[in-house]
């Protein structure tokens, strides 16, 4: 049975998009007929059943077709450069990933790792548009105006994304988070890469961890060939609730866990990305959509407090306040226990960064728990487990 059947997708005679078609118009352009994955074209037409059963006008379809071809003939492209340049011998080395829930800090804490010489960050021009790898280009890649000019169109549609992600400001050079790695594998519905197409996040996309950490050392590969030895500076806000996968992948890694009072960034997230899905779909249906990001967070919560994995050395935790704080001083603490050097440059262009790059420099990022829509006394009786396992204090902010 397909995902499709499995889904209860009916067959229409006339479909709005053929999965198939637009597969063949992407080997059609590309000469490559090769996706790297045999359950590539399944999660495919799956993705594409949800699409058609998404309510939008031809516009919204037309921009829905251009965002899939785009995506498959990279997927085609990259996989064929990666036979091409035998990329499966580059070596991934101890890459330093942050990682918490959304709004929790780790946005900051990304963009401060990324200044550290002895590391290397993903670009989003890297990620959409990889091919060829970004090591064997011009140093003044004609991809990163034409990520630039995609940005400058993202926000253009977003604009209030700019006052709670004001680092958006670097575009095509921003730091995407590892999750972007994931898009041209047809396994979420990424804002960076689907903000042409009017509708809301298709949450219920087949998942595979180990082949999700395949592709994403796939692209680190891609990305650090023909360039000088460095370690992976990353940053993922899933990457704490795969941690048995993300070791096996990388047994090496190191990871820098930020923890905030669960309820406030419950309510930040509904706000951020409430207004993201706003702007691509206006249909967005607020009461739905904060039940909907509630009650994924009361599991994500749950699990976090049960996850044996979370004591792993291979993890530090800082506290969102501490690392607001004082964010170098918690980074200090952190490379010294992997073995890290932190050097006068490293504490130097942190410092530079942070003070040119004062968060509210677009204005100030508002959010109200009103927006939970649910007794906020019970909510932190569901987040208790949590927030004792990793000593996570209450904040006051209403």
């Amino acid at each position: 049975m397909t995902l499709q059947q499995e889904a209860g997708f009916v067959a229409h005679a006339d479909p709005t998009i053929d999965a198939d078609a637009c597969l063949a118009r992407a080997e059609a352009e590309t000469g490559l007929a090769d996706y790297g994955d045999a359950s590539l074209k399944d999660r495919f037409r799956f993705l594409v059943g949800r699409i058609n059963v998404a309510g939008m006008d031809g516009a919204g379809v037309d921009s829905a077709k251009e965002t899939l071809n785009t995506l498959l003939t990279i997927r085609l492209r990259f996989f064929d450069d990666h036979r091409r340049y035998r990329l499966d011998t580059e070596k991934v080395v101890r890459p330093l990933i942050a990682t918490g829930e959304p709004r929790s800090g780790t946005t900051l804490l990304h963009a401060l790792i990324a200044e550290d010489p002895n590391g290397r960050s993903l670009e989003f021009w890297e990620v959409m548009r990889p091919s060829p790898p970004p090591g064997l280009a011009l140093s003044e890649d004609p991809r990163i105006a034409e990520a630039d000019a995609d940005w400058r169109e993202i926000l253009d549609r977003i604009p209030k994304w700019i006052i709670s992600h004001p680092y958006n400001d670097m575009l095509g050079r921003g730091l995407p988070e590892c999750e972007r790695t994931w898009a041209m594998d047809f396994r979420n519905t990424y804002p960076t890469a689907w903000w042409r197409v009017p509708m809301m996040p298709v949450s219920d996309l087949p998942q595979d961890e180990a082949a999700q950490y395949c592709i994403h050392r796939m692209m680190l590969q891609h990305a650090q060939h023909g360039r000088d030895a460095k370690y992976w500076t990353l940053k993922g806000t899933s990457h704490h609730h795969r941690l048995a996968s993300l070791f096996d992948s990388y047994p090496d890694a190191q990871l820098i866990w930020t923890h905030r009072d669960p309820v406030q960034s419950v309510a930040s997230r509904i706000q951020l990305v409430g207004q993201i899905a706003e702007a691509i779909d206006p249909r967005i249906d607020w009461k739905a959509f904060s039940k909907s990001i509630v009650e994924t967070c009361r599991g994500n919560f749950k699990a976090m407090a049960e996850d044996p994995l979370a004591d792993d050395p291979r993890i530090v935790h800082v506290l969102f306040n501490d690392m607001m704080k004082d964010p170098i001083g918690r980074l200090r603490v952190a490379y010294g226990h992997f073995g890290l050097a932190f050097t006068d440059e490293t504490d130097a262009r942190m410092r530079a960064w942070l003070e040119g790059n004062k968060s509210d420099r677009y204005g100030k990022f508002i959010y109200s728990l009103d927006l939970i829509g649910e007794d906020i006394e019970e909510l932190y009786e569901d987040f208790a487990p949590y927030m004792e396992r990793f000593g996570v204090p209450r904040d006051t902010k209403r």
